[in-house]
């Protein structure tokens, strides 16, 4: 007889422990960015904040730690300079890429 796992046993999935290098970061930032949701922005980069050390990233940035936190929510709304500064602590760069044009 197999053994049936509950639901509430299961460990809680943590997006910031498998962020773990550039590249994956890159990969994960292009995706949430793709969904044009400017709260699934706060959230990743609080997510990738999170993976790097938040105390360290809220330095680089000249943010709070406190503040970093409550940007980066998933319910905000942050402001692009804070994107922006917390983009360059992180080490990341945002591009823009022109859309085919559709005839």
């Amino acid at each position: 007889m197999t053994k049936k796992t509950k639901i509430s046993d299961l460990p809680v999935f943590d997006v910031a422990e498998h962020l773990t290098d550039g590249q994956a970061i890159a990969e994960y930032l292009t995706i949430v960015l793709e969904e044009n949701d400017p709260a699934a922005l706060a959230e990743a980069l609080g997510d990738i904040a999170r993976a790097r050390g938040m105390s360290e990233i809220a330095k680089a940035s000249g943010i709070s730690r406190e503040a970093l936190y409550k940007a980066l929510r998933p319910s905000s709304q942050p402001r692009f300079d804070t994107i922006s500064r917390v983009c360059a602590a992180l080490g990341l760069k945002l591009t823009v890429t022109a859309e085919p044009a559709t005839v």
